[in-house]
């Protein structure tokens, strides 16, 4: 692999991080003459349904999105052996789950900062026909105070009016909204739209809002609500903003449009 990737101009270096069927490795491109990440999914290690379905489908969407809060992909490679090599943009300061564990719960000034710009990444998928699907902070890394969106490997891009219900279960079930835990047709729009929540609430509590070791009692959670600590001052509007995220009527649960027209991110 290390030969492969030097004939191509890149030099290996750490591990970075791994998900189920790939690794990712951070390395030194000559072209770019920079450090870049370079996701490695070996084929051979993935079920056939990864291969032929999952797969192409994030290599068809990861090579049309071009959005500043979301990773740049630079080139895709495939050697011999059947290893894709997926080359792309670094953040070198990490994902966000590493960045509250470290912090503790972050003051709601820079929280509203990062989450604006998740929002418009979001967006900006949402109005390309792409869900997400696996949205949470261990995607959502930090290159400096620019936060970027990453790892597609369960996007799925969406008919032309959206109007699709997805029966797959995809991503984390910490992150993931009742109807997608039921087991229930489901918008996979509205799931990205949660999983948002899930990741506002992280940011601004250092600690996820649901037990995940229990489904039955986290979807009785996951109806009741979920308040912040009293102690953190967080404002009303922010709370109110959160609440509307983490709406288990799935038909109530507000767009990626109507999160972006919320006052807590409009007003200054």
């Amino acid at each position: 692999m290390e030969g492969f990737l030097l004939a191509n101009g890149y030099q290996l270096g750490r591990t970075i991080g791994e998900g189920m069927y790939s690794k990712v490795k951070e390395a030194f491109s000559q072209k770019h003459q920079k450090k870049v990440a370079i996701k490695i999914i070996d084929k051979k290690d993935c079920p056939e349904e990864f291969i032929h379905r999952f797969l192409p489908w994030e290599l068809q969407i990861i090579t049309r999105l071009d959005h500043r809060n979301i990773i740049h992909i630079y080139e895709t490679l495939e050697s011999a052996e059947g290893k894709i090599c997926l080359v792309m943009e670094l953040a070198e300061d990490g994902d966000i789950f590493d960045y509250v564990l470290r912090e503790g719960p972050l003051p709601e000034s820079q929280v509203k900062e990062l989450f604006r710009q998740l929002v418009e990444a979001i967006q900006y998928c949402h109005s390309c026909g792409v869900a997400h699907r696996d949205l949470k902070c261990e995607n959502t890394l930090l290159q400096g105070h620019t936060l970027k969106l990453a790892d597609f490997g369960f996007a799925k891009l969406l008919p032309r009016d959206h109007r699709e219900l997805s029966w797959t279960f995809c991503g984390s079930i910490a992150y993931a909204a009742p109807e997608v835990l039921q087991g229930m047709p489901h918008d996979s729009l509205k799931g990205d739209v949660w999983s948002m929540g899930v990741i506002l609430y992280t940011l601004l509590c250092a600690r996820l809002p649901f037990d995940d070791t229990d489904i039955p009692k986290m979807l009785h959670e996951q109806q009741k609500g979920v308040s912040v600590p009293r102690h953190l001052g967080i404002s009303m509007e922010c709370q109110n903003l959160l609440k509307m995220l983490l709406e288990p009527d799935m038909t109530l649960r507000l767009s990626i449009e109507g999160v972006s027209r919320h006052p807590w991110l409009t007003n200054p």
